[in-house]
């Protein structure tokens, strides 16, 4: 097709950039132009991918590999609630007003056809629909608003049949919603101050964008989920990040084990300890991967567990036998479509919903984050002997390997281009008039 301009925006959100740049670099690869507004802390990584760097001027800069620039210091909440609260207040809802004028900036003064948003930045969404431009957001986990046909993201709960399954979904559906409301008053003085109507909820808000590209297996999520009619399911990034390195394994030839906890900081040192001297009781390699948060000179580990900062997961996988993680979405689904099984100690975020989905496909095992590392050996030798766990996770890979046959992702975001080249000038899908809704698709 015709080269268009994409203007990406992302945050230091840890797992969630590697994903959204990729696809940013696919797009460049194309022959398209690409620019990507982004906290300084990630400007190495962008010019890396073959990208230009945009710095935001008043929204958030943060740095996550260093806990006192981490602008949302989740580590620092102490309950689930808590940590989402300073996800919704510092990121989502809060700034949204200042991510709304850096965007609208930056289109103004060098126009795109199309801004490309992280889900969570609802304020360059504002900046986008200001422009009159057509917007697409990529979710780079499972998708994370309730929808009919599934249980509420985030307790991590497997579906309940019949009635009262109906019924406990309804109820949970309206709890877990309801912390979205203190975010409500800022996200529509953002768009008020823009011209733009304001919304009933927040969730309406999401469904603003023309267009949701899921970056998640369709396959590892529940079967009979249905989701808004603008979302597509395009498979994942199985790529590494530009910092991953070059890939060097333990010696020997027994099993390999990859550990990988989150390459932020979520103040996970004593659990890369613990699994450190669980797989030092296995007949196992252990490659134990720290990520930029964490040095590994600080991290005990037994002499058959070679502990670095980075490794290429994708290359590691290819030798590996178990993985074990803390069930970040981009660890878990390289590990799923390389076939290799996991054990998962979730530490936050949507890492419990990951390993739920995880172990409810039959590919895995979880455990608390604070469990020892005895059962943690126990359970790494389970995934090792018993054939099932293998089995189903190369039944993922299979699935996942025919959702990334073709690059789903940037066919629809040229797609998305192209159709607003055809149109009025208007953002497709999406009219001044229309009132927000939340429409499904079987």
């Amino acid at each position: 097709m015709m080269r268009k301009n994409f203007l990406f925006a992302t945050w230091a959100g840890g797992g969630a950039v590697p994903p959204v740049l990729s696809v940013a670099r696919a797009l460049r690869e194309r022959g398209h132009g690409v620019r990507v507004l982004a906290d300084r802390s990630l400007h190495e990584e962008i010019l890396a991918a073959g990208l230009e760097p945009i710095a935001w001027t008043t929204a958030p800069q943060g740095d996550v590999t260093d806990p006192a620039k981490d602008v949302i210091r989740d580590f620092e909440a102490r309950t689930p609630l808590g940590a989402f609260a300073r996800l919704r207040d510092r990121i989502v809802c809060g700034p949204a007003a200042d991510y709304a004028r850096d965007t609208l900036a930056e289109l103004r003064a060098r126009p795109a056809d199309v801004l490309v948003t992280e889900h969570m930045l609802l304020g360059a969404l504002i900046g986008g629909e200001t422009a009159g431009i057509p917007v697409a957001s990529l979710v780079t986990t499972l998708y994370p608003l309730p929808t009919p046909g599934a249980p509420p993201p985030g307790p991590g709960l497997a579906p309940a049949p019949g009635a009262l399954g109906r019924l406990r979904d309804r109820v949970l559906t309206r709890l877990v919603l309801k912390p979205w409301r203190k975010g409500l008053p800022a996200l529509n003085a953002a768009r008020t101050a823009h011209g733009l109507p304001p919304v009933d909820s927040v969730i309406d808000a999401f469904d603003r964008a023309d267009l949701v590209l899921v970056l998640s297996p369709r396959a590892l999520d529940h079967p009979g989920r249905r989701f808004p009619d603008r979302l597509r399911h395009v498979g994942p990034r199985l790529d590494d990040p530009a910092w991953a390195g070059e890939c060097e394994l333990p010696d020997g030839d027994a099993p390999l084990v990859l550990a990988s906890l989150s390459s932020s900081f979520m103040n996970q040192r004593t659990q890369l300890e613990r699994i450190a001297e669980a797989l030092g009781t296995l007949p196992v390699r252990g490659l134990l991967t720290t990520g930029p948060a964490v040095d590994p000179a600080t991290v005990r580990a037994p002499g058959t567990v070679l502990v670095t900062a980075a490794a290429p997961h994708t290359i590691a996988l290819r030798h590996a036998a178990v993985t074990v993680t803390h069930a970040g979405h981009g660890t878990a689904v390289k590990s799923l479509a390389a076939g290799v099984p996991l054990v998962c100690l979730p530490l936050g975020r949507d890492q419990r919903e990951v390993a739920r989905h995880v172990e409810l496909a039959g590919a895995g095992i979880t455990l608390s984050r604070n469990t020892s590392p005895r059962t943690i050996a126990r359970a790494v030798g389970r995934v090792l002997r018993e054939p099932s766990f293998r089995r189903e996770a190369r039944r993922l890979a299979a699935a996942i390997a025919a959702e990334t046959a073709t690059d789903r992702a940037v066919a629809e975001l040229e797609s998305l281009a192209a159709r607003a080249a055809g149109g009025d000038g208007n953002a497709p899908g999406r009219s001044t008039a229309e009132a927000p809704g939340h429409h499904h698709a079987t």
